[in-house]
C-alpha cells in the first residue's frame, strides 16, 4: 500500500498532468482557431497514448468544464484568502469577486474570446449543445449568489421580498453576463471601463435588492390598516 507520502506526490503529479494538459488544449485550440479535431491526434502531438488523456478528462468539453471552474475557484480563493474579506459588507463581497474573476480572465482573454463570441446572445448560447461546459460554472455561481443573498438579508443589506427575492440569483447572473460581454467588447485603456460598469451594476443590483421608499410606504400602509 502507498504511504502517505507517495499518495501526496502521485496526487500531486496528477495534478500537475491535468494542468499540462489544459495548457496544452489552450494553445492548441488558439494556434488553430478550433477545438482540436481528435482526442487521438491532441494526444500524440503530447506524446502520450490516448487512453492517457481520458484518464484526467473524458472529453475537450471536459476540459473547457475545468478551465471555467478554475475561473471561479481561483477567483473565489482569492478573495476569501484576503484578511479583510470577511469584513467585507455583500455589497463589496461581490464587487470584490467581479474585480478579481476579471483580472483572472485577462490571463486568459484570447481563449475566453474564443469560446465565447460577444456578437452571439449568451442566453442562447449557454443553452446550446456546444456550451455544456459553461453550466458547471453557471451553478458555481449561483451557489456564491446565494450565500451572498441570504447573507445580505441577515445583515438587513438585502430584503426578503415574497415572490420576487426567490430571482435575485438569476438577476446577478444576468449581470454576470453583462460584465463579461463588456470586458470582451471593452477597448479603454486597461479595461478602466469595466471597472466602471462593474460598480455601476452592483450598485444598481444591491439598490433595487435593498430596502426603498417602496418598501417604507408598504411598511406605512400596514402600520395604518393594523391601527384600523
Amino acid at each position: 500500500m502507498e504511504n502517505t507520502a507517495t499518495k501526496k506526490k502521485n496526487t500531486k503529479a496528477a495534478e500537475n498532468k491535468a494542468e499540462s494538459i489544459k495548457e496544452a488544449y489552450i494553445d492548441c485550440l488558439l494556434m488553430s482557431g478550433h477545438v482540436p479535431s481528435s482526442v487521438y491526434q491532441f494526444a500524440k502531438s503530447l506524446s502520450m497514448k490516448e487512453g492517457e488523456f481520458y484518464t484526467y478528462y473524458n472529453s475537450f468539453e471536459a476540459v473547457d468544464k475545468e478551465i471555467w471552474r478554475g475561473f471561479f475557484t481561483d477567483t473565489l480563493s482569492s478573495i476569501q484568502a484576503e484578511s479583510v474579506y470577511n469584513e467585507y459588507s455583500v455589497r463589496e463581497k461581490l464587487l470584490a469577486f467581479y474585480y478579481t474573476w476579471i483580472e483572472m480572465l485577462k490571463n486568459n482573454r484570447s481563449y475566453v474570446i474564443a469560446r465565447y463570441k460577444p456578437a452571439d446572445s449568451y442566453m442562447t448560447a449557454i443553452k446550446a449543445p456546444q456550451y455544456k461546459f459553461l453550466h458547471a460554472f453557471k451553478q458555481n455561481f449561483l451557489d456564491f449568489a446565494n450565500e451572498l443573498i441570504n447573507e445580505g438579508k441577515e445583515t438587513g443589506e438585502i430584503v426578503d421580498r415574497l415572490l420576487i427575492s426567490s430571482r435575485y440569483d438569476d438577476g446577478l447572473w444576468q449581470q454576470l453576463q453583462f460584465v463579461l460581454k463588456f470586458w470582451i467588447e471593452d477597448d479603454s485603456k486597461n479595461f478602466e471601463q469595466t471597472d466602471a460598469a462593474i460598480e455601476k451594476a452592483v450598485n444598481l443590483s444591491f439598490d433595487l435588492m435593498g430596502r426603498s421608499a417602496v418598501d417604507t410606504a408598504v411598511d406605512f400602509a400596514k402600520f395604518l390598516f393594523q391601527r384600523k
